[in-house]
């Protein structure tokens, strides 16, 4: 269909919260953190390495919580961690192919996750809004343009970091 046998770039952004105050999380919540966060971003690559280009990117994503705490999202942050930590190993490792591996970090974004907790809830909405510097929450569409970025040739010299994308958050 593409008249080709690989793909330059892989972004894994796949993922969903769980938000338990650290006393209230189950056993099944953090395997189930830790099995599409970090497991899932994983075993991904692995099998994928064969069809990944030479000089190809991966950008695995993050969170704003692994810099900063709110509570209930302990497990949640620290598979996130642990995703950070992967894409440093990642990016040693494949760095002799010329892949870039990278994290992106968003800070507090209106969408979906956790059920909608930042978009829908005006409360919560309002805590992250008071702690960025441009005054407000991240939309999709602020994390978009990091991604095209970093995919581009024009940023082929970065790799193995961890960019944060949050609007200046808890500066």
């Amino acid at each position: 269909m593409w008249d080709r046998d690989t793909f330059d770039h892989l972004v894994n952004n796949a993922g969903h919260g769980e938000f338990a105050m650290l006393a209230d999380t189950t056993e099944s919540q953090f395997d189930g953190l830790f099995d599409v966060h970090v497991k899932g971003v994983f075993f991904l690559v692995q099998a994928l390495l064969p069809l990944l280009a030479d000089g190809g990117s991966i950008i695995n994503f993050s969170s704003g919580l692994t810099r900063i705490s709110y509570p209930g999202f302990s497990a949640y942050s620290a598979a996130k961690a642990a995703v950070e930590i992967l894409s440093v190993y990642m990016a040693r490792e494949l760095g002799p192919r010329g892949i870039t591996v990278n994290t992106v970090a968003p800070g507090a974004i209106e969408t979906d996750f956790g059920g909608g907790l930042v978009r829908d809830n005006a409360d919560v909405n309002a805590q992250f809004a008071a702690m960025t510097a441009l005054g407000r929450v991240g939309v999709p569409d602020d994390i978009g343009p990091m991604v095209a970025g970093l995919l581009s040739d024009a940023n082929r010299w970065i790799t193995a970091q961890r960019i944060e994308v949050s609007g200046g958050q808890t500066i």
